[in-house]
């Protein structure tokens, strides 16, 4: 399905539950252009501090890559965009993070609609202890979506495992490879149709061979989905993303750019020294 195409109604796909106007105070061609916004965005966990003043614009349907080194932000970061956060008792998030214009942590907008828009694949595969086809259509079910064949068939589809399972729907998810597990946890995020896909180092428990299906696959996601992933391979992201995002010790946010400036000629000296492999 296309993000033009619904077959549920406005009021069930929208973020909000009471009357919130978006911002509209944007310079036009960001809004034209960006799909998720922050802006002084802080995130502690108790007393430490895991994001420190990050502002951001991600635009729509490109690859905006994550990187830096272990314990930067990047994954805490990456739970901000569709409030993962809010499950962690001791997080407190300070800032503002918009979707087109709303802030998704307005107290109008409802987790579970804003999830809608914005699925999450995470880094080890996490398939349901079901069959292939009640996996994805969990994917439908718990965003209160109607379970179709025709659904759960496009959904394998889009997540490039059709022609592999499709005469084996009944068999169960965990019997699957690793690398196939992974794409089947892909169908059962694109699967409610989002805006948004998260993706939490999704290739890093893969062999070589596996992680070059899910790449491709991620190629071809961003025709129809906006893509955000953290990966702690550079040379991936190189590959993969159009836009990267560099976070150093401290959650910082250090550089943003596209990704051929990033890795080629940064403005800052330490995301040159962290590529190069001088710390990190």
């Amino acid at each position: 399905m296309s993000q033009n195409e619904s077959t549920i109604d406005s009021e069930s796909e929208s973020l909000i539950t009471t009357d919130v106007q978006p911002d509209t105070s944007a310079e036009p061609v960001s809004s034209a252009t960006t799909i998720v916004e922050t802006e002084q965005l802080d995130v502690y966990y108790g007393d430490d501090q895991a994001l420190d003043d990050v502002s951001i614009a991600i635009p729509e349907n490109q690859v905006t890559a994550l990187i830096g080194p272990s314990g930067c932000g990047k994954s805490t970061f990456l739970r901000c965009l569709n409030r993962m956060n809010d499950l962690i008792d001791i997080a407190r998030i300070d800032g503002t993070v918009t979707l087109r214009g709303t802030d998704i942590y307005d107290d109008a907008v409802d987790p579970v609609a804003l999830r809608r828009k914005i699925g999450m694949v995470f880094q080890k595969p996490n398939p349901f202890p079901k069959s292939i086809y009640d996996n994805v259509a969990y994917g439908l079910k718990v965003q209160g979506k109607k379970v179709t064949d025709e659904r759960v068939e496009e959904a394998l589809r889009g997540a490039a495992l059709w022609d592999e399972v499709k005469d084996q729907l009944d068999q169960s998810g965990l019997e699957l490879s690793g690398g196939q597990q992974q794409r089947l946890c892909i169908a059962r995020a694109i699967a409610p149709d989002p805006e948004i896909i998260l993706m939490d180092e999704p290739t890093s428990a893969l062999d070589p061979v596996a992680a070059s299906k899910i790449e491709d696959l991620i190629d071809e996601l961003v025709e129809d989905y906006t893509v955000i992933i953290v990966t702690h391979n550079m040379q991936q992201a190189a590959r993969i993303s159009d836009q990267t995002a560099v976070f150093l010790t401290g959650g910082e946010l250090v550089e943003f750019d596209d990704t051929t400036t990033i890795f080629e000629n940064p403005a800052d000296d330490r995301v040159e020294d962290y590529i190069t492999g001088k710390f990190g």
